[in-house]
Formats: C-alpha cells, structure tokens, sequence
C-alpha cells in the first residue's frame, strides 16, 4: 500500500487538497518552470508543510544561504526556525558558483554523494538546471553531443533513492539547459509539474500543468491556478471564466 507525504497547513491553505491529498513517497517529482515563474516558491511551500507533518526533509538552494532561505520563508509567514533547530528540516546551500578545479566542482557526485543529505525522507533540488550547467563533466559532454549520459546516470541513481521510499522534487529551467537533457528526467518522473505563467494587466498569473501524476491519493486537476503573496505564501486560485 502507497504511502503519501502531506502537504499540510489544511487549515490555512487549499495546496494539499489540490496537490491530491500528498506526494506519494519513492517519488520522483519534477517541477519545471522558467526563472520568476515560481519554482522555488512551490518547493518551498511543500517542504514546510511536509516538515510540519513530520516528515523529516532536506532543502539544497542554489540560490539562497541560510539566512536568506530563513528570511524568505519568513516573508511567506512560513516560519521554518523551530523546524531547523529541531532538525526536522535541513537546509543546504550549494555554491555553484565557484571556479574552483577537481573535485570542489564535481557537482552532480558531491550532490549524490552527501550522505547526510539523502537520510531525508524527501529532499528538495532547487534548482538542478544550476547545478548542471555549472558542473565541468556536465559542461564537456555538451560540445560532444552525449549530455544525455549523464543525465542517465543521475537517472539511475535517484531510482535507487526512490526504491527506499524516499521522494524526490526537483525544479528545473528548461530555457537553461538542453532539451535532450530535460527528457529523461521527464520521462522518469512519476509527478511531472509544468508552471506557466502570463500577464493580465499588472498581474502575474500561474498556474501549475499537471503533466504526469502517479498513484495519486485524490483526483488531481490538470491545471491549478496559484498566486504567491508576502505575508500570505501560496495560495490556490479559482479562476471563473466569462
């Protein structure tokens, strides 16, 4: 029988009812959107909600130090502090950004080698499209064409994660990296969410494309509207169409 990871925060928000009742656990998730369109913002309401229902997870930003992944969450009125100093939720950095030789810049082997990091029931790659572009055995592969065997080896080792029941979510640009390299992992994942978004005046409206969902709890529409306000986090939107 399929365990599921909660979303939580059922009180506060209707993301878990629109998400299917959870994430079922030994899950590939991919979540692919373009910068601004709310990637992080989704990983990041998912993983406290999780956390809160005692899921143990771990969040890796390419993007945010610590005390930047603090303070956003905070501005979201998710107050993760409690949650991290009980090690029920572990944050991560990675720099990838340095210019470092050898192994400092192995990315993709550091990221699946990091043991601590994989005793998480779910763990957040946000976003791996960063890590991928910045990674030198990455990088060589594409002038030669055979990107696509890299990536089948991050394939192969996030199915040996999953077959222990954890989850994994990770976001991607697609306008980033090569098409090629996004296709396995779509093909692979068993939750497969596309965010689009467009502009309505002054407003930025998103919505998440329900691409692939595997042993889903409830019925999951194909496409949820959502907004990200300050002070609020993410809210599910109903849209009525004239």
């Amino acid at each position: 029988m399929t365990a599921y990871h909660s979303i939580g925060l059922t009180d506060r928000d209707r993301v878990n009812n629109a998400i299917g009742g959870g994430i079922p656990a030994g899950s590939i998730v991919l979540i692919e959107g373009q910068d601004g369109a709310g990637k992080s913002a989704l990983s990041q309401r998912f993983s406290y909600g999780m956390a809160t229902e005692d899921a143990y997870v771990t969040y890796v930003s390419t993007e945010l130090k610590s005390w930047e992944f603090v303070q956003q969450m905070n501005s979201l009125s998710y107050d993760v502090v409690d949650l991290l100093l009980d090690e029920q939720l572990l944050f991560l950095h990675a720099n990838v950004d340095t210019r470092n030789e050898g192994q400092e810049r192995q990315l993709l082997g550091r990221l699946a080698g990091a043991e601590t990091l994989w005793k998480a029931d779910v763990v957040f790659v946000d976003t791996l499209s960063s890590l991928l572009r910045n990674d030198p055995n990455y990088e060589a592969v594409i002038n030669e064409g055979d990107e696509d065997h890299v990536i089948q080896r991050l394939v192969t080792f996030l199915r040996q994660v999953t077959m222990r029941d954890k989850s994994v979510v990770l976001t991607v640009d697609p306008t980033s990296v090569r098409d090629d390299a996004l296709r396995p992992l779509r093909n692979v994942a068993d939750i497969y969410l596309e965010i689009e978004t467009n502009t309505v005046g002054q407003e930025i409206r998103r919505k998440v494309l329900v691409r692939r969902f595997q042993n889903m709890k409830n019925p999951v529409d194909d496409s949820i509207g959502f907004s990200v306000q300050q002070g609020r986090g993410l809210s599910i939107v109903s849209r009525t169409v004239a």
